[in-house]
């Protein structure tokens, strides 16, 4: 508990064995629950999370936006936060971004990784591909976002039940943030240390950034 609030953060997980391990191991004594959801892991990352004390929710549908959905659906905390099973996303800025969110009274806070604190932690068409994205969501829908990719956010629990959130995929990283500012509520971003991922790449970096850019335009017309 952090400042009289529960707090639960939910890890999506696809065979990050490796990274879970590190990060339930760097999380903060405030963090009340940690959720990590198995999307079809072919190896001991559910076994290594639960060890560690996480509670473990299976999703078969796979993708990020399926493993997102029933993470979310399945944490009670009253603030929520999110981050990668891979060691990229600092679990120790945790109590830092609540504090932020609090204290600047947001609803949502989305962790922005620009400018790296390390280049080596992201390959320059990784950036490329998140500027061209990142880009597309001002163009489309008039709202500025620094690093619309961005995988680690914090949020008042009770936004969940008035997004309207469709993507199974990658792009429920951009979705989620801009259904929270077309529908009015209180967004910001804070800077994070970005690190590099622990174990094998799973971004198919050319097949994603191409779904997740299709996904903005079906999304600006209604067509999701």
């Amino acid at each position: 508990m952090h400042r009289n609030l529960r707090l639960s953060v939910v890890i999506p997980c696809y065979n990050e064995e490796d990274g879970v391990r590190e990060v339930i191991g760097r999380m903060p004594a405030s963090v009340d629950e940690v959720v990590v959801v198995d999307n079809n892991c072919t190896d001991r990352t559910a076994e290594v999370a639960r060890a560690l004390g996480a509670r473990v929710v299976e999703e078969r549908t796979p993708g990020y936006g399926a493993a997102y959905k029933a993470g979310l659906r399945a944490a009670t905390g009253d603030v929520i936060i999110t981050l990668d099973g891979d060691g990229t996303y600092p679990p120790e800025r945790i109590e830092q971004l609540v504090d932020t969110l609090l204290d600047r009274n947001w609803d949502f806070l989305s962790a922005c990784r620009f400018p790296l604190t390390d280049s080596r932690a992201m390959s320059f068409t990784n950036r490329l591909g998140n500027w061209v994205l990142t880009a597309g969501t001002a163009l489309l829908f008039f709202r500025r976002i620094r690093d619309s990719q961005s995988g680690m956010w914090v949020f008042r629990r009770p936004l969940l039940e008035r997004l309207h959130l469709t993507s199974d995929g990658m792009a429920f990283s951009e979705e989620i943030k801009i259904e929270a500012l077309l529908r009015g509520y209180r967004f910001g971003e804070a800077h994070i240390p970005y690190g590099a991922r622990i174990g094998e790449v799973k971004l198919q970096k050319w097949r994603d950034g191409w779904s997740n850019l299709q996904f903005l335009v079906r999304k600006r017309f209604g067509w999701v």
